[in-house]
């Protein structure tokens, strides 16, 4: 029998979790069945997931010190894994370059900001899209709120005038790059939890004054929770949460429903969304996702933002409390909230981990699954506390 270094065969990451269990002695590996060889591509398709997410929160500002410490690997693996990563974006950046000059921008220099987002020189910000509808929503509606004054990227047209350019079944559109950036520590503490509210309640009031000029699906988060969602647990199996507690939880929030105010929402809010400049707010991004809908649901949705990652934010669930209880404060002050609003906060809240829960069991996705589960029962043994932080 051969034996082999474990270094000149598997990935470090696979070796420094072996090393957690033995080192330094020698370990048979029998050869693979067909068990084996599904377990290990599992295994490939969970490490792809999470190189995926250490990416992506690379790009949000996270060091590569706290990425080392939240997935527990050492930061020579984080290095190599960002600049796996980096190379699996460089045939877009080399067709990208080819584009600009239908802005007339070629020769600029440009740099990743997301999977789907480059800066393009000092002043442009490019977004790629896989599909036209979500680039002609986004487009509208920076359009308008650009037109009432709201900090928004205004769209650079081509040379010949178009709003986006159809490459390969891609959609590209530039627009002016807003200064700031992303908030990616808590260091404000209160002040910027209640300016958050305040930021989101003035977008929501300037949402309101679209309502007849943006054409948006109009979505019911009570029928999703009744249709897909729910489907998508009675085929899991009801594998994470029972069938009980999930009508315990949707029955709550189809008490108020009826009278909960519904209006055109961001539907995507968390930090990422939103720049600051030295400590003062520059500007909204992003409204891929936009819809009418719940107005609460953006709040809710934020405070859960970053409650899942609090460690990125390092605050703890105390922390949380006091983060949450000052974001409602800032909306409250400048767009009070109902009383139905303020005492259904904690369902809605339930309700978006569930979605979300029922999400990545269909991507068979077990850490996020497993991380939003967390936060769900976190949610749902603190709903008193949270309903008081909410008034």
């Amino acid at each position: 029998m051969k034996y082999k270094n474990a270094v000149t065969v598997l990935p470090t990451e696979l070796i420094e979790e072996i090393q957690k269990y033995i080192q330094g002695e020698f370990l048979y590996i029998p050869k693979k069945d067909k068990r084996a060889h599904r377990a290990v591509t599992e295994y490939k398709v969970e490490l792809e997931k999470r190189n995926n997410r250490i990416y992506k929160m690379h790009l949000e500002g996270m060091s590569n010190e706290h990425l080392a410490k939240n997935f527990n690997l050492a930061q020579s693996s984080i290095r190599r894994i960002l600049i796996e990563q980096r190379k699996r974006f460089e045939i877009m950046s080399e067709k990208i370059k080819t584009l600009l000059c239908k802005w007339g921008l070629q020769g600029e220099s440009i740099t990743q900001i997301y999977s789907t987002v480059w800066q393009v020189g000092e002043s442009f910000v490019l977004k790629v899209y896989e599909e036209p509808n979500s680039l002609k929503r986004n487009i509208t509606i920076n359009q308008h709120l650009h037109n009432m004054g709201i900090p928004v990227g205004k769209l650079i047209c081509t040379l010949k005038e178009e709003q986006y350019v159809e490459a390969d079944g891609q959609y590209f559109f530039v627009s002016e790059k807003l200064s700031g950036s992303n908030i990616v520590s808590l260091k404000f503490g209160d002040k910027i939890a209640e300016k958050m509210g305040e930021i989101i309640a003035n977008l929501h009031i300037a949402f309101n004054s679209l309502e007849d000029k943006v054409e948006l699906s109009n979505n019911s988060l009570i029928d999703e929770m009744n249709g897909w969602v729910k489907e998508s647990f009675e085929k899991s199996g009801w594998q994470n949460l029972s069938c009980e507690d999930y009508e315990k939880v949707v029955e709550n929030l189809e008490r108020f429903y009826e009278k909960l105010p519904a209006q055109l929402i961001h539907r995507d809010v968390h930090f990422g969304n939103f720049l600051f400049d030295k400590g003062d707010f520059s500007g909204y991004i992003d409204f891929d996702l936009s819809q009418k809908n719940l107005r609460i649901f953006d709040l809710c949705y934020f405070v859960l933002s970053v409650l899942s990652e609090k460690e990125k934010f390092e605050i703890n669930e105390e922390k949380w409390f006091d983060f949450a209880k000052n974001v409602f404060a800032g909306y409250n002050r400048i767009l009070p909230l109902t009383a139905e609003e303020k005492e259904t906060a904690v369902f809605v809240m339930e309700c978006i981990e569930l979605l979300f829960l029922a999400y990545f069991e269909g991507q068979e996705d077990s850490a996020l699954v497993q991380s939003t589960y967390d936060v769900f029962k976190f949610i749902n043994e603190n709903e008193r506390r949270i309903t008081r932080l909410s008034r």
